[in-house]
């Protein structure tokens, strides 16, 4: 791969980094009335949403089309990445009635595609396999026709969890590996690269297999070598579909932003993906794995 040139850094103040952002990366503030519906309907119902928890750069628009991708498991994560803006520590029991009142949020919301994602929770035996499929038939006996994407954590290894989530019916199942494996001490302490490969791989050769998918950032000073390698990984295991998105600091008590990636970067880190052979890639500065999750997928889901 050739040479990216080094690009702007960024400047903290107080808890929340004040940034520098390339032209590239200014998202015009636009809050139409969806965007207030579906906050109000979160919350009226008790629901997260990875937009607000994560600090999504695109939460207005997604709000503003009147969808969000839901978090469940809580708004607690047992793990520490230094990457991620979602609240970390000991989290409270699981929420049995979570999957009811998300089921509900859905049907209100009128929604045919839905996203569903969650903190890691390896104080659970399952890791919170049990409420995705819980969620899964609530939404399912509402509306049997409902498209579901699920987004979860390694699970901690747990083989006989993943494989009750991918029994479910899911239609397409992601697991994000999130960086380059030099840095993942650094960025995701609890979690290794091959455990995801592991996890990624078992769902590619699982009977009903759904649309497999992964995603990763860049700008957290991994190398050109190290992110085709991680595609060819990725790659290997069968994965269907992948997303590469610009890192950006949530708060200053998280990693630095090493370098922003212009949007001729991202074209050519797609195009060296499809060259390896990974069937779809999704690739550029605001791209985050569930952002309109249902384009990516929908030459996948019409052959299912």
């Amino acid at each position: 791969m050739k040479e990216i040139s080094k690009s702007q850094t960024i400047v903290s103040q107080g808890t929340r980094p004040t940034q520098r952002l390339p032209e590239w990366l200014k998202i015009k503030r636009r809050i139409n009335d969806d965007y207030g519906r579906v906050r109000s309907i979160l919350k009226q119902h008790g629901i997260h949403s990875v937009c607000q928890e994560a600090h999504c750069p695109n939460i207005r628009e997604c709000f503003g089309r009147g969808t969000a991708t839901f978090m469940i498991l809580g708004d607690i994560c047992t793990r520490n990445c230094r990457f991620c803006g979602v609240s970390s520590g000991i989290p409270g029991p699981l929420d049995i009635e979570e999957p009811v009142r998300l089921a509900e949020v859905v049907a209100k919301l009128n929604l045919k595609q839905v996203v569903i994602t969650s903190v890691t929770r390896d104080d659970q035996p399952d890791g919170g396999a049990g409420i995705f499929v819980s969620t899964m038939k609530e939404l399912r006996a509402r509306d049997k026709n409902v498209r579901v994407e699920f987004l979860i954590s390694d699970l901690a290894g747990n083989t006989e969890a993943l494989a009750v989530i991918i029994d479910s019916g899911v239609d397409v199942l992601a697991h994000n590996v999130e960086t380059v494996g030099r840095l993942y001490s650094a960025a995701r302490p609890g979690a290794s690269l091959s455990r995801s490969l592991d996890l990624l791989r078992a769902i590619s050769v699982h009977t009903p297999r759904p649309v497999v998918k992964t995603g990763f950032m860049v700008g957290l000073g991994e190398t050109l070598d190290e992110i085709e390698m991680l595609l060819r990984q990725v790659h290997d295991v069968g994965v269907d579909i992948v997303t590469i998105g610009q890192y950006l600091r949530p708060s200053v008590n998280h990693l630095s932003v090493e370098r922003f990636y212009t949007p001729d970067e991202f074209e050519m880190l797609a195009e060296t993906g499809r060259k390896i052979g990974i069937a779809h890639v999704e690739s550029g500065p605001l791209v985050r794995s569930s952002y309109r999750a249902f384009d990516q997928s929908k030459g996948f889901l019409g052959r299912l």
